[in-house]
């Protein structure tokens, strides 16, 4: 495998209470936009993703030192108030969704705690990019029949040689 395996992570984003804040594709954009920006910019590499209607997956590296706690804090925050302007304008059910009891917020976009695994094996990074892109076509999802037919996801880039979504580091390079 030729990518540093040294801090690269499978990590899970939750919407709050797994409410479907990303069914609309605006709001997928917003959270790509913000990954290409964070690459660009020598602070990211992506090698897998895959963004749900309520969660999405992604396999990536921090590079730089950049501290993973703040990394990911500064990520959220910034897809959560991009999505709440979207929200608001254009669709007063879900926006109204969002609103929580917090003492320092009034609307919430992501669950607090989200997943992180180190991958620290080929064997380990591999079946997590499976999991990923075979999560649309999942039962309870029937997103896509094959993983490369759902757009927002990485598996057509694998298997097709799509360069649709040009932010993406091959592991295997």
């Amino acid at each position: 495998m030729a990518f540093d395996k040294k801090y690269t992570a499978f990590v899970t984003i939750t919407c709050l209470e797994w409410k479907h804040f990303l069914k609309h594709d605006a709001c997928k954009r917003i959270v790509i936009d913000a990954l290409v920006y964070r690459v660009m910019n020598e602070q990211l590499k992506v090698f897998g993703f895959v963004i749900m209607p309520n969660h999405m997956h992604l396999i990536w590296k921090i590079c730089n030192e950049i501290d993973e706690q703040d990394f990911q804090r500064d990520l959220l925050k910034y897809t959560a108030k991009s999505m709440l302007t979207y929200l608001k304008a254009e669709d007063d059910f879900l926006y109204h969704e969002t609103e929580v009891a917090a003492k320092d917020r009034q609307h919430q976009i992501w669950e607090r705690n989200s997943l992180s695994k180190e991958l620290f094996t080929e064997s380990f990074f591999k079946q997590k990019l499976d999991y990923i892109h075979n999560n649309p076509v999942q039962e309870k999802w029937n997103l896509a029949k094959l993983p490369e037919d759902y757009y927002w996801s990485s598996a057509s880039y694998y298997y097709n040689n799509d360069k649709r979504w040009r932010f993406l580091s091959d592991y295997r390079a």
